[in-house]
């Protein structure tokens, strides 16, 4: 399995105008691949622009935010390249297609790492933050998993919120399990 890089993947419409969409970077060598599914805003703005910035956060609330609607994250122009980094990001990459591998589900879109920046310092790791991550991955795919496969995760992962989860993460893993509980209601579980 490749090495996936979680982070917030801005691109640029037609107009001009930055979309951020949470995705996960695969790292192949020196070439970060971008495999948004069909169909998205974002394989539609890197099939017209060839470049994105990659904003890596450690901020749960941001990701959990994404998976539960909210869009409207602050962003920050870079000197000398035209797509936005997320403004909380601890360190961005610019990326540039190199090359674009069609697919039906995921075509992928090989980039060139040009530049990376770190605007913060990254303090350690967080069991919490990272079950909220995987609750927000979670999230996306209720539609893909059996019940019991999402509770079990549920469960397990609600033992770091439990144990080492700060205001930030309860916040963000609360509006995670709201979510998920609105999709039990909604299927009849």
């Amino acid at each position: 399995m490749p090495l996936i890089r979680e982070c917030i993947v801005s691109t640029l419409n037609p107009a001009g105008e930055p979309h951020l969409a949470p995705l996960g970077l695969i790292e192949e060598g020196e070439r970060w691949i971008i495999a948004p599914f069909r169909p998205s805003t974002t394989l539609r703005n890197l099939e017209l622009s060839s470049r994105a910035t990659a904003s890596f956060i450690d901020d749960a609330e941001i990701f959990a935010g994404f998976v539960t609607g909210k869009r409207d994250w602050p962003t920050v122009s870079l000197p000398q390249w035209p797509v936005p980094r997320l403004e909380p990001a601890l360190a961005h990459a610019e990326l540039e297609v190199e090359r674009v591998e069609d697919d039906e589900q995921r075509p992928r879109f090989y980039c060139i790492v040009r530049r990376i920046e770190t605007h913060r310092p990254f303090l350690g790791m967080n069991r919490a933050r990272a079950a909220v991550l995987e609750a927000a991955v979670l999230a996306t795919r209720l539609n893909m998993l059996p019940r019991q496969k999402i509770d079990s995760e549920i469960a397990y992962l609600k033992i770091a919120i439990e144990k080492t989860a700060g205001p930030s993460e309860k916040a963000a893993w609360e509006r995670l399990m709201a979510r998920i509980n609105a999709h039990r209601t909604e299927s009849g579980g």
